[in-house]
């Protein structure tokens, strides 16, 4: 959990400097900000940024923070993924002074579209939709919102512009009390035809839909549009700030039209640009799809970014928060390379895990000279980056586990590990130095038979000869059996939200080691617990985790890998 204090600043600069000049020019007297999820899926690593922003604006300024679930389209939404989001938000160390649902306000919303119909302002449409794209105009593909005055042409009117108050109050009515097929009629704003803003061009407030809603069940037949409800629902709670990502910019007039008409109180939107991760995928319904399909095991895949993801790949959340706080800030969108984030991971974890030895690829090493029954407790550290993390003991034997890559039969250039006649140490133990081997039948080393100093307990070397590698090893018979489950990029290619879901996925983005040797120290831990395996990364227990079977999940490695993937070498 984050310190409400810890990280007051961690706002944009010209979002603190447009609240400070807000309060002191007597626009507000008092801040308060929301998160406005709609609950269609879970949380990623791309709401972060808003969900962040939101919360540290409120902790500056001494205000408040509404969790307002954005639940206007029952087709997609969920009690499931509104339970989900309350989770992860509150396991990101956001807190709320107040939870609510834009269906919470649906009578009041219905009561400013009838002021609007009685204004003349709104108007009941029977086009169908294809007439009213038609009679809107619509952008020209990869076309940006700041070239709309020069690509759309002038709008025309729809031929139901002008129907009577009386009427259009009477269809409404019929509208919400379900007396009318879907998608035969809409409730549209009366604004501008020829406004070079689309978005100002009649939008649709309400929409016919004959579903049931999650919260208030068949009450309603029609179901206001997001950018209906949004503004006005910011209004209507009082937010004095609603601070959101770039692509609201062409937004705001519409909301602040709203606003104006009904003499509503003036929410201020405040925009900033999104987070785009490398190699990670933001779009919820591309989400859902592999989700669905069975790409991937649920929305808490580790090989995810959702919240629920990461977590079980076990990234602290204090390092989600100094990923995103800590980018700096532009107000045009750019995009942030997953080794940025990685490195973030690694410095967290670095400084918090508990160091632990594991060998993940075994190869039996027999000490030849060492005692047939001896065991002895070696001393081992636990965090060298912090003191008071103690040290452990770890039990030492005449047979040991080491890893396949750290012994050579012939031995390649410069390699120092260990090789027919070369001694190493075992990291907290002896030097040994190897002295034969045994090879099944087809001739692959099976077995390494070496020989230990005595005098060399601890990895010291009394009479000063130097060995240039040291590996880690595990006792063969305290170890315990694990799994290790490897996670690579799910993706590849490093913007997946731009292309076809299944043409992308990466045939190799999971690698499962089933037989695995871990120290017995890591016989106590538990789900979430995070590790650093020496010399091999850091590591989390997942919650396959059971008695006699330890599942560890692949947080990240020790050194950036990313470098090799955009070289197209392998992970």
């Amino acid at each position: 959990m984050m310190d409400d204090n810890s990280h007051a600043s961690r706002i944009p600069s010209f979002i603190r400097e447009a609240i400070a000049e807000d309060l002191q020019s007597g626009r507000f007297n008092y801040v308060r900000t929301r998160l406005p999820p709609e609950p269609n899926g879970y949380l990623h690593i791309g709401h972060c940024k808003a969900f962040l922003i939101d919360y540290f604006a409120a902790q500056e300024f001494g205000g408040e923070l509404y969790m307002r679930f954005d639940d206007t389209n029952p087709a997609k939404e969920e009690t499931e993924f509104v339970k989900a989001i309350e989770e992860d938000a509150a396991w990101l160390g956001i807190k709320w002074a107040k939870e609510t649902f834009a269906s919470d306000y649906f009578d009041l919303l219905y009561e400013w579209a009838v002021r609007l119909i009685k204004m003349g302002l709104a108007y009941v449409d029977d086009q169908t939709q294809e007439e009213m794209s038609a009679s809107r105009g619509t952008l020209p593909k990869g076309t940006k919102w700041s070239e709309t005055a020069a690509t759309l042409k002038p709008g025309v009117d729809s031929p139901y512009r002008n129907r009577s108050v009386e009427e259009n109050l009477d269809l409404l009515e019929r509208m919400k009390n379900g007396e009318f097929e879907e998608g035969s009629r809409v409730l549209r704003a009366k604004i501008d035809m020829q406004s070079p803003n689309l978005l100002l061009r009649d939008p649709v407030m309400y929409r016919i839909m004959n579903v049931s809603h999650h919260r208030t069940g068949d009450k309603w037949h029609i179901y206001p549009m997001y950018d209906w409800s949004h503004g006005q629902n910011d209004s209507m709670q009082g937010i004095t700030h609603s601070l959101c990502s770039n692509e609201y910019i062409i937004h705001r007039p519409l909301y602040e039209w709203f606003l104006q008409q009904l003499g509503a109180f003036p929410s201020r939107q405040i925009e900033f640009s999104r987070l785009n991760l490398t190699y990670a995928m933001m779009s919820k319904r591309k989400l859902r799809k592999l989700v669905e399909t069975g790409v991937v095991r649920g929305w808490d895949d580790p090989r995810l970014t959702t919240l629920r993801g990461l977590r079980r790949r076990g990234v602290p959340p204090s390092a989600i928060i100094d990923f995103v706080t800590g980018l700096g800030e532009t107000k045009n969108d750019s995009w942030v390379e997953m080794a940025q984030f990685e490195a973030v991971i690694r410095d967290h974890l670095n400084k918090m895990a508990l160091r632990r030895m594991a060998v993940l690829h075994p190869l039996k090493l027999v000490i030849d000279n060492y005692p047939e029954d001896g065991v002895e407790e070696m001393d081992a550290i636990n965090n060298p980056e912090d003191e008071s993390a103690g040290t452990r003991k770890v039990p030492f034997s005449k047979v040991i586990y080491i890893e396949q890559d750290d012994f050579r039969e012939t031995p390649p250039p410069k390699y120092f590990r260990l090789y027919p006649g070369n001694e190493v140490r075992l990291r907290y133990a002896y030097l040994v130095k190897c002295v034969g081997v045994v090879k099944d039948e087809a001739g692959n080393v099976v077995e390494v038979h070496c020989t230990y100093d005595p005098a060399t307990r601890g990895g010291n070397t009394p009479d000063g000869r130097k060995v240039k590698s040291t590996i880690h090893w595990v006792s063969a018979k305290h170890a315990i059996l694990a799994e290790v489950r490897l996670y690579d990029q799910l993706f590849t290619v490093d913007r997946p939200d731009d292309g076809d879901v299944d043409s992308i996925i990466n045939p190799n983005s999971l690698t499962i080691l089933e037989s695995c040797y871990v120290e017995p120290a890591l016989g106590e831990s538990n789900p979430g617990d995070a590790f650093q395996f020496e010399r091999t990364g850091y590591f989390c227990v997942d919650s396959d985790s059971q008695n006699g079977k330890l599942v560890f999940n692949r947080t990240v490695g020790l050194r950036d890998t990313w470098g090799k993937i955009e070289q197209g070498g392998k992970n």
